[in-house]
């Protein structure tokens, strides 16, 4: 897996940085394109309308660290 998010990221900084965008050379991390780090995670078979709230819930502030009970995602 490591090895395909690091293709994938390789490529697409390439294609990213012959267009020369000057909006992408200001936002960048230094040199770097992407940041280092990455995450893979299962959703376990969830409906993508459940991993979406997830997800959006994630940016709410004040929320209760761990995973949402199921009448917070319902």
């Amino acid at each position: 897996m490591s090895r395909l998010v690091m293709s994938m990221k390789t490529l697409s900084a390439m294609r990213v940085r012959q267009k020369l965008w000057p909006e992408v050379q200001n936002a960048l991390w230094g040199r770097h394109f992407w940041s280092p780090s990455y995450a893979v995670v299962s959703c376990g078979g969830a409906p993508l309308e459940i991993v979406n709230k997830y997800v959006e819930n994630q940016r709410l502030p004040g929320r209760t660290p761990g995973r949402p009970r199921k009448d917070e995602v319902a």
